[in-house]
């Protein structure tokens, strides 16, 4: 994976708090709420049951925000999918 233009944010809890953020929105794990996202018309894509970044990456997406299906993100589509058009 090509990690330019992106930031990834790890916070370690009881299970890890994972951010990818690109310049466009952010893939994130369950721990963040969509409807917050929603509230801020932010983009943002939620994944499950994930414990590291290449897991994000192959994740189906769960959530998304209304943002991010203005902007073409949808769900079932994978993390990377997500962070190519976040980028």
């Amino acid at each position: 994976m090509n990690w330019n233009g992106l930031e990834k944010h790890r916070i370690d809890l009881k299970l890890p708090l994972l951010i990818i953020r690109g310049s466009r929105g952010l893939l994130a794990c369950g721990y963040l709420n969509v409807d917050t996202f929603n509230k801020t018309g932010e983009v943002a894509a939620i994944v499950a049951g994930v414990k590291d970044f290449d897991d994000m990456l192959v994740a189906k997406v769960v959530k998304i925000s209304v943002a991010a299906e203005q902007a073409g993100i949808k769900p079932e589509m994978t993390g990377t999918e997500v962070v190519e058009r976040i980028r």
